[in-house]
């Protein structure tokens, strides 16, 4: 008998509820209960509010969708989490079984996939699953927990999970060692991190090159490369360095802007043992690049066509995409048409780069030229969601977003947080409340958000039209769910409370 038949019988006893007796006297309850009574329960034991009550009576009595079972109940549970989520926690146990009985290792993913912004629905539901015991839940949900937990900064859940994993062997795995050491530096927990690698050992990992190269990724990801390459000199022979390993410091140093250390890296290179390789040519030109040494990166660029080491067709679109950047787009063409010519062949990101550029300057015709040419190469040329999502950029009334939607999934282009965040925001700037509240509808309904992006979208831009007290309302859910808002987001929230403090004061 499933748990929570036994408490609804446990409670049905205790306060006299529609009893029901078999000859024998024994009290009997519905296997499905109808909702009906289970509101009338939760009544009972935690008084719902009206909001409360109309949403879960409302979730129970849905109109059944083309979707697979499994989405279906997924969607049940994540609205389920949603209405009950500052209630008691037994409360929304109650609630999660009468949505759903049985719980599946698959089911149980989805669900906390839906809840990636909201630490707290995604740690009660994953308590729930594992105290109802039908399911001991494997790698994959464990590591997805952590990235929640990590994600929104709860370390002292996190540890407790990650003690709970530690118990069965097995369960640690490369994954799990990945997710601990992208969350502890983003966190700026390096001794955490650095923690994290010295106990691969004790969950029974290698502790080798492929694992100190993961260390180093993670903290240069987060701009601790000064970190990095003190770990890469004190730890390195110990396991091997090659040119992957000096390449990761590199772009680390390139990737934080700072030109003069990655010079200085990069001269470290050419005078040791490792022979540069694409990798290492193309993060230095892209460095270059980025900080406006474009004659530098050119040279350097020709004299790899000249040279062993050929550009790559990454290399041709970092030169392409630098050209544009300084408006030298018909320069940028000639490139474009270059390459093909030495038998570099373009790929999708090539025609973006100059999509993005033609789109800010209003050449729509040279733009939808392209993106026919994109659609008859097919293959690596394919339009991707970032060719739309500049497409969506350029758009100038909310009539045109069905087009390019549509075009959108002509070309097997799904959607994804940064289409809906991008589309959620035209929205508003547009003053499309309808629809700005069916974007947010479909990102909650497809787990795809809303996320802290959507929150800051809304913010800003409902501050920007005026709308102080709607912003602030968005800014409470967001740090409600356990969200950290980016400075310029607090700024701004104080900023308005501040406004209506002294907006009320002038009214008394």
């Amino acid at each position: 008998m499933s748990t929570i038949v036994q408490t609804l019988k446990t409670i049905i006893r205790r306060h006299n509820i529609y009893p029901e007796f078999t000859p024998f006297g024994i009290l009997t309850i519905p296997t499905t209960p109808n909702p009906s009574l289970l509101l009338h329960i939760l009544n009972i034991t935690n008084p719902l509010n009206p909001s409360q009550f109309k949403a879960f009576r409302s979730l129970h009595s849905l109109p059944e969708t083309d979707q697979d079972p499994e989405t279906e109940l997924a969607i049940k549970l994540q609205n389920t989490l949603k209405t009950f989520r500052d209630s008691a926690t037994r409360k929304i146990e109650l609630a999660l079984g009468y949505c759903c009985p049985t719980v599946t290792e698959s089911l149980a993913f989805n669900v906390l996939r839906r809840h990636r912004s909201d630490w707290k629905s995604a740690y009660v539901f994953f308590n729930w699953v594992v105290k109802e015991g039908e399911i001991s839940p494997g790698s994959d949900i464990y590591n997805e927990l952590l990235d929640i937990l990590g994600r929104t900064r709860r370390f002292d859940e996190l540890n407790q999970v990650l003690d709970e994993m530690s118990k069965r062997a097995g369960l640690v795995n490369e994954e799990t060692f990945g997710v601990l050491l992208n969350r502890y530096a983003a966190a700026h927990k390096v001794e955490e991190a650095i923690g994290i690698f010295e106990r691969r050992k004790q969950f029974g990992l290698e502790l080798d090159l492929v694992a100190f190269q993961k260390l180093l990724m993670s903290l240069c990801r987060h701009k601790h490369v000064e970190v990095a390459e003190t770990l890469l000199h004190t730890m390195g022979r110990k396991f091997g360095v090659d040119i992957k390993t000096m390449n990761i410091i590199l772009n680390g140093w390139c990737v934080l802007g700072n030109v003069h250390e990655a010079k200085r890296f990069w001269k470290d290179i050419i005078q040791s043992k490792f022979k540069p390789d694409l990798f290492t040519y193309g993060t230095f030109i892209k460095a270059l690049t980025k900080k406006g040494k474009l004659g530098t990166a050119m040279k350097l660029y020709r004299a790899m066509w000249e040279g062993r080491c050929k550009p790559d067709v990454v290399i041709c679109n970092c030169v392409i995409d630098a050209l544009c950047f300084k408006k030298r787009i018909p320069e940028a063409l000639e490139v474009f048409e270059e390459i093909k010519e030495r038998g570099c062949a373009p790929n999708a990101a090539t025609y973006n780069s100059l999509i993005k550029y033609l789109c800010k300057i209003r050449r729509m015709d040279k733009v939808y030229e392209l993106l026919d040419e994109m659609e008859a190469m097919k293959g690596s040329c394919m339009p991707t969601d970032i060719t739309f999502n500049f497409l969506l950029k350029s758009l100038m009334t909310a009539d045109e977003v069905d087009g390019v939607l549509e075009r959108m999934k002509r070309n097997g282009c799904e959607m994804n947080g940064d289409v809906y965040n991008l589309i959620l925001k035209l929205y508003v700037n547009w003053d499309c409340d309808e629809k700005v509240r069916y974007i947010w509808d479909e990102m909650e309904k497809n787990g795809m958000g809303p996320d802290s992006r959507s929150y800051t979208v809304m913010i800003h831009g409902l501050h920007d039209k005026g709308r102080i007290e709607s912003s602030l309302r968005y800014f409470g859910e967001m740090t409600s769910k356990g969200m950290v808002p980016e400075p310029r987001t607090e700024i701004l929230a104080n900023d308005m409370n501040v406004k209506l403090k002294e907006g009320t004061k002038s009214n008394v």
